[in-house]
């Protein structure tokens, strides 16, 4: 049995830090329902990625890019960027 998944992803870090920027992940979720894109984007948390200097950050696959210090602006970008 297979199981899918969709073909890109954000992964946050909920690291001590990161994990107190809750309010940037559940602006990603909203905005992944908004545009009706959960069949193509799913958000994962990951263990503390050692970056904590530059909280909340996040991984984004397909593209393989990393971003740091994410604000709700950056965000919506990552976002649109991935269903573009």
């Amino acid at each position: 049995m297979s199981i899918t998944f969709p073909e890109k992803s954000i992964f946050m870090c909920d690291g001590s830090k990161c994990g107190r920027h809750k309010e940037v992940r559940k602006y990603i979720k909203e905005a992944i329902k908004q545009y009706h894109a959960k069949d193509r984007v799913e958000i994962f948390k990951m263990e503390c990625s050692d970056r904590c200097k530059h909280a909340p950050v996040m991984f984004v696959q397909p593209t393989n890019q990393w971003h740091s210090d994410v604000t709700f602006v950056d965000a919506e970008k990552i976002v649109k960027d991935l269903l573009a």
